[in-house]
This record gives C-alpha cells, sequence and structure tokens, in this order.
C-alpha cells in the first residue's frame, strides 16, 4: 500500500535577488537602494514567514497520516463488505444461499437474529461458528446486541477468527447488520490518499453565528432517509471578497461538524460530499475553518455506508482546491 506524498508549502526567498538590484541600481544609475537593514529586515520577515508555513504544513500533514492509519485500520472503513437491512422477527444469518440474512464471508451459518417491534436485537450464535462479543468467547445462548442508536457503542459480533464481524446500526427506523472483513479487497487493495497542495489561503478565521438553542436542521442521506440533526449555528467566512456560510451540525461531541460540496465536487473531488470540523468558540465568536484537512466521506470508499450529504446551503459556488480529493483506483490484485 502507498499514499500520495503531499507536497508542503514553501514561501519564495527574496532577499538575495532584493541584494542584487540595490546593487545594480546603484551601479547603474547612481541612486541609493535599500539600505544594509531594510534588507535585514525583509529576509528575517521572510524567515518568519517560511518557518509559519513549515509549521502549517507539518500540523496538516499530522493530521492526514492519522486519517491514513485509521481508513487502514481491520476495523476501519475500507473494511466494510455488507449492510443487510433487518426485517422484524427471526433471521439465519451466514454465507450460505438459504439465509435470510446473507453474508459476504463467515461459515455458512453463524447464528440467528430477532428484531423486535420495539427495536430490541438478540442473536443466539451457532454452536460451533466460534462468535465473540466485543472481543470475548460467546456461549451459544441468546444475546441481546447493544445498537448504535440514540449514540450507543454497538456491540461487536465477531467470526472468521476475528478477521471479520458485524454490529447493528438503526437508520431512520431501519435497523441492519454492518458486516467487516480485514481481507476486504476495499482493504488489502487501497491505493492510498490524494490531496490538492496544502494552500493557506483555504484557511479561515470565520466567524460563528449562533442559532437558538435546540434548533436542529433535516440531513438527508445516501440512502434517501432524512434525521433531524442539533444546528448549532453557521460558520461564515470570506474568499476574495464574497461571504459563504456552512450550517454545522453538532453530532454530541461538541465540534461543529460541516458537510459540504463545492466546485470542485465530481470533478477533482468526490462527487457527494466532504466532510470537515472545526472548533465551536466558546465565546460564540470565531472560529477556524481549514479546508485542507476536508476529507472523504465513508461512502467514497464503500457501497456498504449511510454518509450524510451536505444541505442545499452547504453547496458553494466556489472551487475549494484544498483537502482530499477523490479516490485513486484500488492497486491491482
Amino acid at each position: 500500500m502507498h499514499h500520495s506524498a503531499t507536497p508542503g508549502f514553501r514561501l519564495p526567498r527574496f532577499a538575495a535577488l532584493a541584494l542584487l538590484a540595490a546593487l545594480g541600481a546603484v551601479g547603474c544609475a547612481g541612486e541609493s537602494g535599500p539600505s544594509a537593514a531594510e534588507i535585514e529586515a525583509q529576509a528575517k520577515r521572510e524567515r518568519a514567514a517560511e518557518a509559519a508555513a513549515a509549521v502549517f504544513a507539518r500540523s496538516v500533514n499530522e493530521v492526514r497520516e492519522t486519517r491514513l492509519q485509521n481508513l487502514q485500520k481491520p476495523d476501519g472503513w475500507l473494511s466494510l463488505v455488507g449492510l443487510h437491512w433487518l426485517k422484524p422477527g427471526n433471521s439465519f444469518v451466514g454465507s450460505g444461499p438459504t439465509k435470510g440474512v446473507r453474508l459476504a464471508v463467515g461459515p455458512e451459518e453463524l447464528g440467528m437474529i430477532r428484531l423486535e417491534r420495539d427495536g430490541t436485537v438478540t442473536f443466539r450464535a451457532t454452536p460451533g461458528a466460534g462468535v465473540t462479543y466485543d472481543g470475548k468467547p460467546g456461549s451459544t445462548s441468546t444475546r441481546t446486541l447493544v445498537t448504535d442508536a440514540n449514540g450507543g457503542t454497538p456491540t461487536v459480533v465477531g467470526f472468521n477468527n476475528g478477521d471479520a464481524s458485524f454490529v447493528v446500526i438503526k437508520r431512520g427506523e431501519a435497523y441492519g447488520l454492518r458486516v467487516r472483513d480485514a481481507l476486504a479487497p476495499t482493504r488489502t487493495r487501497f491505493a492510498g490518499l490524494e490531496y490538492f497542495d496544502i494552500n493557506p489561503a483555504f484557511r479561515f478565521d470565520a466567524r460563528f453565528e449562533a442559532h437558538p438553542a435546540g434548533q436542529t436542521i433535516g440531513i438527508v442521506n445516501v440512502l434517501g432517509i432524512e434525521e433531524a440533526m442539533a444546528n448549532p449555528g453557521v460558520v461564515v467566512f470570506q474568499k476574495d471578497g464574497v461571504e459563504y456560510r456552512l450550517e454545522a451540525v453538532d453530532e454530541g461531541d461538541g465540534r461543529l461538524f460541516l458537510i459540504f460540496a463545492d466546485r470542485t465536487s465530481g470533478h477533482e473531488s468526490y462527487a457527494a460530499a466532504r466532510f470537515l470540523y472545526a472548533e465551536q468558540p466558546a465565546d460564540g465568536g470565531t472560529t477556524v475553518v481549514d479546508f485542507n484537512r476536508a476529507y472523504n466521506p465513508p461512502c467514497a470508499f464503500t457501497e456498504f455506508s449511510t454518509c450524510p450529504l451536505p444541505p442545499p446551503s452547504n453547496r458553494l459556488d466556489l472551487r475549494i482546491e484544498a483537502g482530499e480529493k477523490k479516490p485513486l483506483p484500488l492497486d491491482a490484485a
């Protein structure tokens, strides 16, 4: 596996050229140029700007490296191999052709899952299937599974010697099995990430305008399901004298989650959306919106995710030439 090198941003030096120009002006025209003190002061400013640019590039590259590592984890987004919506009542789970929930990986029969009308989900493992619960060996007795509803941490049902697993997710009123396999081609043949050049011109000190407490916004996901999400406010920034606004949502951790599309979407960048986080200012004043840290949603890499889409107000009439580009093709097998 590899990933594209991210070029750092470097400011040019003009001190030597300025000195040569000054000497040439004196020799040819007899006019006095910048003083030695002025030339040195300019050189210091340029060195300081270079140092600041290097620190900025390093911070962005550290975020990108962490993202790459998280994507490539055995249970990361690249390992998704299935999303199966459950029907009320009992369903047998396994890779066998007659199973109600047919998995792409695992034994012919893994167990039986049951969805109650009230949203309770239970699972009974088939003897010998080698099932674990949150990494610990499980019995064949019926077990209630925690779903991701209401921000819960779902029970991880593992199998295939720990290489594969599933969790139960809730989207709208529907419950489904999200299945992972560490040996999925989307992970083992992952070609890395590609980015626009790091560009400080796409880092903005944005104004935060708070909404009334409790306000929500309808966010539609790739399944066409709309969910109301906490909408604490809007961030406002200017580019080339034009003002742009992005509605923010709060996923529960207090940060401002920005789901946006722009004029590069479907061209250099992923068509559906890109994601970005910003800190919610304690004083309600300003926050930093750095598009160099924008990244692709999981649905850019797999069809088995349920990514949120940008609200209409977050489709910017602007080319955001910063952040992550569209995914690279998978490496040859």
